[in-house]
C-alpha cells in the first residue's frame, strides 16, 4: 500500500490503466459518501508488486489496489485477503488504513480490486526530502518510532481480533524456506554461485519456532507513512502478505533492511536506505528495544536474517522475470539482476561467517 503525497504519483504508465468510467459507476454505488463528480486518478510511484492509484471525485480521496496484469503466481495478489484482513486489524492497531470496499465482480475492471482510506504523510526512501534538517535526534526517534510500532504488532492478541484464519504458525519457516527455493528455481534466468549451498543451509537450519503473532511480513521504512516532521509514525502500508507466523520472521526482515554506515556497498546499492546516515541507531539496538517493548526471549537472528536476503532476491527475481520474458516493460525492472546476485552473496556470507 504505497501511498505517499500527492505530489509523489504520476500519470498512470502504458499498460497500466482501467476503465475509469466502470470505477466511478461502482464506487457511486457502494460508498455513501463518494461525491459523484469527475474522477481523477494518478498512480503511485513507489512498489513493484500490486498496483496502487491515488482517485478522487470532488474533496473525495481515496486509494485503489490491484494485481499487476499478466499471469500471477497462485495465492499471490490476493486482494480479498488483504482488504478482509485491514478490516480486522483497523480496529486494534491505528497504523493501518481502513478499507472501504471490495469487488471480486472481475467484469468491473477485468480484476479484483480494492478501495481504502487515503493516509496523509510522507515517505522515507534513502534520504530526506532536500532542504529538511535531519538532527541525530530525530534519527533516533525515527528508529525508536519503527521498533516500537512492530513491537506493538507483534503483542497485539491475534486471536480475540479474530485474525487466527489468516495463517497457520506450525511449520510457517519450512514452507517458507521450501516455497521460496521453489519459485527460484521456477523464475530462473542465470546462474548464481551461491544459490545451491544457500538454499541447502536454509533447509538444514530452520529453528524452531516458540512464539507466534501477526507479522507485516515486509516492515521496512518505505512502507510508512510518517508526519511531514518525521516525528511520528501515520500509517504502516503494504500488508499483502501479512500471515500469523513467528515473530522473528518479520523482525530479521526489519533487521534487513535496516542498513549500517559500514554495510558492504554492494548490499547498499541494492537496499538503498535512509538508515546508513549517522544517527540512526543500530540492528543491535533495534533488536534490544524490540526484546525490552515485547518481553520476547530472543534467540540467535542469522537465520532470519539470512532468509530475508534470499527472499529479496527471488522476490526481484520473479519481477526481473516477468520483464526479461516482455511480461511487462517497466524499464525499472532491468537492472534487477545484479541486485538478485548481490542480495544472493549477502545472504550466503551471513552462513560462512554467522554476523550481520
Amino acid at each position: 500500500m504505497e501511498q505517499i503525497e500527492k505530489k509523489d504519483t504520476v500519470p498512470v504508465r502504458d499498460g497500466e490503466d482501467f476503465d475509469r468510467n466502470a470505477l466511478k459507476t461502482y464506487l457511486a454505488e457502494h460508498i455513501n459518501d463518494f461525491e459523484n463528480k469527475e474522477l481523477e486518478v494518478e498512480q503511485f510511484t513507489t512498489g513493484f508488486s500490486n498496483l496502487t492509484y491515488f482517485i478522487r471525485c470532488g474533496d473525495w480521496e481515496a486509494v485503489m489496489r490491484r494485481p499487476p496484469s499478466g499471469p500471477l503466481p497462485p495465492k499471490a495478489h490476493d486482494m480479498k485477503r488483504e482488504s478482509d484482513l485491514l478490516t480486522r486489524l483497523h480496529p486494534v492497531f491505528p497504523f493501518v488504513p481502513k478499507p472501504y470496499v471490495f469487488c471480486e465482480d472481475t467484469e468491473v475492471l477485468g480484476v479484483p480490486f480494492y478501495v481504502m482510506e487515503r493516509k496523509q504523510g510522507v515517505v522515507l526512501n534513502d534520504q530526506f526530502p532536500a532542504g529538511f534538517n535531519a538532527t541525530d535526534e530525530l534519527r533516533v526517534n525515527i528508529s525508536i518510532e519503527v521498533v516500537d510500532a512492530l513491537a506493538q504488532l507483534h503483542t497485539i492478541d491475534y486471536k480475540h481480533a479474530d485474525l487466527s484464519k489468516f495463517g497457520r504458525p506450525s511449520g510457517f519457516l519450512e514452507r517458507q524456506v521450501n516455497g521460496w527455493i521453489q519459485r527460484y528455481l521456477k523464475y530462473k534466468t542465470d546462474d548464481i554461485p551461491y544459490f545451491e549451498k544457500l538454499s541447502q543451509w536454509l533447509v538444514d537450519h530452520i529453528p524452531n519456532s516458540h512464539y507466534s503473532s501477526l507479522i507485516h511480513n515486509d516492515y521496512k521504512l518505505n512502507n510508512m507513512l510518517f508526519l511531514k516532521n518525521f516525528t511520528k509514525i501515520e500509517a504502516i502500508l503494504d500488508w499483502e502478505m501479512a500471515t500469523v507466523a513467528d515473530p522473528f520472521f518479520d523482525l530479521g526482515g526489519a533487521l534487513g533492511y535496516w542498513l549500517e554506515p559500514d554495510d558492504p556497498d554492494y548490499l547498499k546499492e541494492s537496499l538503498p536506505t535512509v538508515t546508513t546516515e549517522p544517527g540512526f541507531i543500530t540492528r543491535n539496538e533495534f533488536i534490544h528495544r524490540y526484546a525490552i517493548q515485547t518481553g520476547y526471549d530472543i534467540p540467535p537472528l542469522d537465520f532470519y536474517v539470512t532468509f530475508t536476503y534470499f527472499k529479496l532476491a527471488v522476490a526481484l527475481q520473479q519481477i526481473y522475470y516477468r520483464w526479461k520474458v516482455g511480461q511487462t516493460n517497466d524499464s525499472r525492472f532491468a537492472e534487477f539482476k545484479d541486485r538478485v546476485s548481490n542480495l544472493m552473496l549477502s545472504a550466503y556470507e551471513i552462513t560462512e561467517t554467522g554476523k550481520f
